[in-house]
């Protein structure tokens, strides 16, 4: 779908998901993440950058499984996670929109559960990349675990946790040959209603994940 005709439907209130390519599944558990691979710190900043070509190959699930643990995972016994956030609200889910469904990262399991038996991906963004690219996360912030945070700076703390995890993607994908960028032009409330999040649930950010094409 073109960008121009999100954007009609978006002002329409009528930009939707699209049926699943495949059926969905309840729940997907995630091989354990190798941890002793990648590039040195140094060498995958240097090849860090956006990218918006994306092929249509889907990502194994090892590649997955490393990708989201490097995202947001659980790093530490006492349930640390990856990336930070103020006063360890860890106010952030990752949801996963691939062709067979959405999915909610589930970190201490590191697994994947499903949310919405539909194919997501098209509403993740105006762009029309996103239709068709293999995987787009979606970072929503929670509220409720905010409490401690005035109201008036939740909004810029759930951004620099969000964009936290965004970077961790960055480095994963440029470690592993992978591709990805990262948008905040996106329709939330069409976000919102296909994630069927609640009043206290804020989409914050969408990033599309793939391998290059060509």
């Amino acid at each position: 779908m073109s960008t121009i005709t999100k954007l009609a439907l978006g002002v329409m209130g009528q930009l939707r998901p699209r049926p699943t390519r495949g059926d969905a599944r309840r729940s997907i558990k995630l091989p354990a993440p190798d941890k002793r691979g990648g590039l040195p710190l140094m060498q995958a900043l240097a090849k860090r950058r956006s990218s918006r070509d994306f092929a249509r190959k889907a990502l194994p699930l090892p590649v997955l499984s490393g990708l989201l643990w490097a995202a947001f995972g659980v790093n530490r016994r006492a349930g640390g996670r990856t990336a930070p956030s103020a006063l360890d609200a860890q106010e952030i889910d990752v949801y996963v929109a691939l062709p067979d469904g959405a999915y909610l990262y589930d970190a201490k399991a590191h697994a994947l559960k499903l949310v919405a038996a539909s194919d997501l991906r098209r509403v993740t963004g105006y762009q029309d990349f996103v239709d068709e690219a293999p995987l787009d996360l979606v970072y929503v912030a929670d509220h409720r675990r905010m409490r401690m945070v005035p109201v008036v700076q939740r909004e810029s703390y759930a951004s620099a946790a969000a964009g936290a995890i965004a970077q961790n993607v960055y480095l994963y994908a440029a470690s592993a040959g992978l591709a990805t960028v990262i948008r905040a032009w996106i329709d939330r409330n069409a976000v919102a209603d296909a994630l069927g999040l609640g009043h206290d649930e804020h989409v914050v950010l969408s990033q599309t994940v793939g391998y290059p094409r060509g």
